[in-house]
């Protein structure tokens, strides 16, 4: 019972001598360095606002504005022209101020004024500059002067050294795309994946959605984008997102795996140790804005490094990254972020604990975090009654897990452990299982590696929460990500320093502990409480049951190629991602002997809060040169470069399906029905497509230690007869994939697509010969250039 008594400051009993107080001093001693830590945080983020809020200028250059005006002053010039006078005219000061002081002060705050001012027009010109995109169109290796001159401009501009948040301010707004621009492009996208007739039919409703209705909503569309930050963003993840009434779990949710051939330590709480402790590093980074301004990833498209450094991402998304539960609800679900929560929940083998994290104000050390976490895996409380299968809600239909949250756990004892769940900075699932790249078959172990990481047992995650981390018993580990708050790309870079720092920064000793020493006086770990009435655990079996149906209907295939990568696609100049999205669509041909609309996501975050853009993969050139895949190099060219132009639109706002998204929530809003719109929006992805690229490869050293590489991440299928591919370009060798599909799918397509890359590098080798016509229609055979 000394854990219960040093949970609270004091008690107290009332006797006939009156209340006789019994004060704790440690837990009074833990109170007071709480608060400490806490007005520390407040002190940083107001430190770190200011700094943002005047950026691109600094706070001491209001001081040089100052001086520099005061100077002039005692030179008997007035660069105010007269103003300075006009404020000390007007200043409610007191009597007793004399003319020099009053002067003093006018001028003060007429620096500060102008201090203002040129802060204004430095971030209007910042915001300007951003707005370019034309370096993004131009030729690989060749930049124009322009550019340059702009290159040098935006260097200027962005000062020294830019917190994480510094140029939200200055990010321009994503442009709404003219309804003639779109309506052509996606008539062009759809042109190879229908017939005469169909194409007819579709070019005729577009036609008449420009001409009518489409300019009505496109003037609603403009107003928003003139008073929101983006008039894509809140709609995308309310109706995309929120107001889906499906299970989360598979259908919306993704994964992070861990090294693919190493495991810095067997011992689950030793890794555990290591990599809680680093997730809450990154996390002082980040309330510190320590963490460096988001940037396009290298193998995105292809730009050269000065390109890359010198143009900033949003990084809204980094906001709501800790502390953060997704919340049900009837119609639709909200997004709860709280402020620095003090620990963390774990779960292991049907029961929830409370661990904190924190002691005395400091965080734990690796090592005891260990020592907490082994503490709960040698805990032999059995689990409360219903407690044990309880995540299951989380993972099934949102409408009776909303309901169950409103009838069961709005009271008492489960309303406060449900709120510990999900007030904690992260959600923390101890596994029995083993996993990872092992046995006789590694190729099959990765593949129930994934869908452990996807769904589980379905009741072991909180799938609510912003991230989920699993620690297996072999010391394997991964992450399981929510959607809406944000993309995977911010997952994944809070996932690449966790790696990095649990492996190169912290470290283990020769037994495969955590280094470090353990305060013994640590309180256990604090085993969360439930009154689950028979009606809940009713809802609870009903939940799995649908969860568990949709995680056995799921099927994987992860592996990595390793026959070339990068390296090889760059010498025969071609754009990586351009390359493996041809060889997609040719597999995906010679799988199903057709073509599919294709979704490949492409981030949109060069714009203020924006998040990610549809590239349609499948185009007229791809259809054209898969059809004749065998023979004509040229054709390949040409879709590849119709496959980085359409991702370069995509990204600078000048996409196809975010604007008819809007389009079509407004129509919603406004009553009216539009045939295409409608039959726009209910075309299937039949293959969904996402590259999942590193972001810090600094923390790595890939050359000298290959071994120590991320598999990537993937997610579930999009269509019930489609395909979801991840891929993730490591080094210069390696490209690893993720391909899942429901079991009513072949299990062909990996295979395929491993033949269709041989296929294409072979087509694309210097040597590699094709046939050509001549003009007088004889074909000639000649290389290359």
């Amino acid at each position: 019972m000394a854990e219960a008594h040093q949970a609270v400051a004091f008690q107290f009993t009332v006797t006939p001598e009156g209340i006789d107080l019994q004060l704790s001093h440690q837990a009074l001693s833990e109170i007071y360095l709480s608060g400490v830590r806490s007005w520390k945080k407040r002190i940083i983020r107001l430190k770190n606002s200011v700094i943002t809020g005047v950026y691109p200028a600094s706070p001491s250059s209001w001081l040089f504005v100052v001086i520099a005006i005061l100077a002039t002053m005692y030179t008997r010039s007035d660069p105010s022209m007269g103003l300075i006078a006009k404020i000390q005219e007007h200043l409610p000061v007191s009597q007793s101020m004399s003319t020099q002081c009053q002067a003093v002060l006018s001028a003060v705050v007429f620096s500060t004024m102008l201090w203002l001012m040129l802060i204004f027009t430095m971030r209007l010109c910042l915001k300007q500059l951003l707005s370019y995109h034309r370096w993004m169109f131009e030729q690989h290796g060749k930049m124009s002067n322009t550019t340059k001159v702009w290159v040098a401009l935006v260097r200027i501009f962005s000062g020294r050294k830019p917190l994480l948040y510094s140029y939200q301010g200055s990010l321009p707004n994503l442009p709404v795309p003219a309804i003639k621009d779109t309506v052509k492009r996606y008539l062009e996208s759809v042109r190879s994946l229908m017939d005469d007739t169909q194409f007819e039919r579709m070019t005729k409703l577009a036609t008449e959605f420009e001409s009518s209705l489409g300019n009505r909503l496109q003037w609603y569309l403009k107003l928003k984008a003139l008073w929101a930050a983006n008039y894509v963003s809140d709609w995308w993840e309310e109706y995309v997102y929120l107001r889906g009434r499906s299970p989360i779990m598979v259908n919306s949710n993704y994964y992070g795996m861990d090294f693919l051939y190493v495991t810095p330590t067997p011992i689950q709480a030793a890794r555990a140790g290591n990599s809680i402790h680093s997730f809450f590093l990154y996390r002082r980074k980040l309330n510190k804005e320590e963490l460096k301004p988001s940037r396009i990833p290298g193998t995105v498209i292809p730009l050269c490094w000065l390109l890359r450094s010198a143009v900033p991402c949003c990084s809204y998304q980094f906001e709501r990254m800790f502390d953060t539960c997704r919340i049900p609800g009837t119609l639709t679900d909200t997004v709860q972020h709280w402020q620095d929560s003090d620990y963390i929940v774990v779960y292991h083998k049907g029961r929830y604990f409370r661990l904190r994290v924190y002691q005395a104000g400091r965080l734990l050390s690796p090592r005891e975090i260990e020592f907490q976490i082994q503490r709960i895996l040698d805990d032999p409380t059995a689990p409360s009654k219903g407690e044990a299968k309880l995540g299951a809600l989380t993972a099934g239909d949102r409408i009776p897990w909303a309901k169950a949250r409103a009838k069961y756990f709005s009271s008492g004892v489960n309303k406060r452990s449900l709120d510990c769940i999900e007030r904690a900075a992260f959600f923390v699932t101890l596994d029995d299982d083993e996993q990872g790249m092992m046995g006789d078959d590694p190729a099959a172990s990765l593949d129930r590696y994934a869908k452990s990481l996807l769904h589980g047992k379905c009741y072991d995650r909180w799938f609510d929460k912003s991230f989920s981390v699993v620690y297996y018993k072999n010391g394997k580990n991964g992450i399981n990500g929510e959607h809406s708050w944000a993309d995977a790309p911010v997952v994944a870079h809070l996932w690449e320093y966790t790696l990095a720092t649990d492996s190169f920064q912290l470290g283990y000793t020769a037994e495969g502990h955590c280094k470090g020493e353990v305060d013994s006086s640590l309180p256990q770990p604090q085993k969360l409480k439930w009154e689950i009435p028979a009606e809940c655990e009713e809802q609870i079996s009903q939940s799995l049951a649908v969860a568990q149906a949709l995680a056995d209907n799921v099927d994987f295939h992860v592996f990595s190629f390793r026959e070339f990568g990068k390296g090889k696609i760059k010498k025969c100049r071609v754009s990586p991602d351009a390359f493996i999205q041809m060889a997609l669509q040719l597999a995906y041909y010679r799988d199903q002997k057709r073509f599919c609309l294709t979704y490949e996501a492409s981030m949109t975050r060069l714009f203020r809060e924006g998040r990610t853009e549809t590239v349609r993969s499948c185009s007229s050139e791809s259809t054209a040169f898969v059809r004749s895949a065998d023979v004509c190099r040229r054709l390949f060219r040409a879709a590849s470069e119709k496959h980085q132009l359409l991702y370069r639109m995509a990204m600078t706002g000048a996409g196809i399906d975010r604007h008819l998204f809007c389009l079509y929530v407004v129509s919603k809003y406004l009553g009216v029905e539009s045939p295409f719109l409608k039959e726009v929006l209910s075309e299937p992805w039949r293959l969904s497509t996402s590259q999942t690229p590193p972001q810090q490869l600094e923390l790595f050293d890939i050359v000298n230690h290959p071994e120590y590489i991320s598999c990537g991440g993937g997610f579930g299928p999009v269509a019930d007869d489609g395909y979801g591919v991840s891929y993730c370009i490591l080094g210069e060798n390696m490209i690893n994939f993720h391909i899942s599909c429901k079991h009513s799918c072949p299990d062909t397509f990996g295979a395929q697509i491993k033949k269709a890359l041989h296929d294409l590098i072979q087509l694309l080798s210097p040597n590699q010969k094709e046939p050509n016509k001549t003009e007088d229609g004889q074909q000639e055979v000649k290389k290359d250039k």
